[in-house]
């Protein structure tokens, strides 16, 4: 819950807490607040983080279930990043908010080796410079992100007023978010296999729902891993839409969190890592005998995991009506089911 006023964030701490500050904080700070663990250690240090109106310096202090921590961040600074006259595909677009379908392989925002040629310039060149600001700095309302290489919808504030109220049902969990997928095998609620591994369980109408605490991996930054103390909170729900001769299908995932990398991740844990996921995806291919040589190739050659936000629902947060938005199918992805129903076809 935060201050917007006085840009105060206040953190509960929750059960099974990490052992020292720096890491809980981490751990629970709203992703959308763009607070990392260095620059959440730099606030400890700096006394801008208090506990009981007491600021706390230590980023190795213990914290218990049920503490309340304070963080003051600074007033939103502005950002270097230079606008550029990138096309975008606005599906709705007022004076609080816009939303984008996003091509595969646009990176959201600027990072090392990644400087320009994001949506954030694009964002910067279409908004003419208004921004909306969080955690500290100006940003062109960015409250969610998908990875660079997973098309399909975002919603992105224009105003403060609304990068708050998005922010808060992001946070709420009350944003309705689907995502087509292909993945490996097909998920049922009769494999044992999938019952016997810890943080699932099945849902009425063969619905496979995923429970775990994701948190950065140990030894690759890039990662996420599922761990079941610590960690952030994430629950994903997966139904089987179409299968291709038991050896592959399409997902319909939807989320209850939304955590970096949260559908990759839990659907390689359960054992159907998307096609043509490299982080997650493991070597996997398809039995060239069961599906043939033509779509073996295909799903080998997809150059991007097979996932797409086909949905997006969420209340206008100053208007206060509803609003839902749909994407198609990118070509590259309805291209490869083509392969795989016709290579399936009885």
């Amino acid at each position: 819950m935060s201050d917007i006023a006085s840009h105060l964030l206040r953190i509960e701490i929750g059960e099974n807490p990490a052992e020292r500050l720096d890491k809980a904080l981490a751990a629970l700070v709203p992703e959308e607040a763009a607070l990392s663990r260095s620059r959440l250690a730099r606030l400890i240090a700096e006394g801008a983080v208090a506990r009981n109106g007491q600021p706390v310096t230590d980023i190795k202090a213990k914290v218990a279930p049920g503490e309340i921590y304070e963080i003051t961040l600074e007033p939103p600074r502005a950002v270097e990043t230079q606008a550029q006259d990138i096309p975008l595909s606005v599906l709705w677009e007022d004076e609080d908010l816009i939303v984008i379908d996003k091509p595969a392989g646009l990176v959201v925002h600027p990072a090392p080796g990644t400087e320009d040629g994001t949506l954030v310039n694009a964002l910067l060149h279409h908004f003419g410079g208004k921004l909306s600001g969080i955690g500290g700095e100006a940003r062109p309302g960015i409250v969610h992100r998908i990875d660079k290489d997973t098309s399909g919808l975002l919603v992105v504030a224009k105003s403060d007023r609304a990068h708050h109220g998005l922010a808060q049902q992001f946070e709420r969990h009350t944003v309705h978010r689907h995502y087509s997928a292909l993945v490996y095998g097909v998920p049922s609620a009769a494999d044992p296999r999938l019952r016997g591994i810890r943080g699932v369980s099945f849902e009425a109408g063969n619905i496979l729902k995923i429970t775990s605490q994701l948190a950065r991996h140990p030894t690759d930054r890039q990662r996420q891993a599922v761990l079941f103390s610590g960690g952030r909170h994430a629950v994903t729900r997966a139904r089987v839409v179409e299968s291709f001769a038991g050896i592959a299908a399409l997902v319909d995932c939807w989320l209850e969190t939304g955590r970096t990398h949260q559908i990759r991740v839990h659907m390689s844990h359960v054992g159907h890592g998307l096609l043509g996921d490299p982080t997650y995806g493991g070597k996997r291919k398809l039995p060239v005998r069961i599906i043939g040589a033509e779509a073996a190739s295909a799903v080998a050659a997809f150059p991007r995991q097979a996932l797409h936000a086909a949905t997006l629902g969420f209340i206008h947060p100053v208007r206060g009506e509803e609003l839902s938005f749909t994407s198609p199918l990118p070509a590259d992805f309805e291209a490869l089911l083509t392969r795989l129903r016709s290579a399936s076809a009885p």
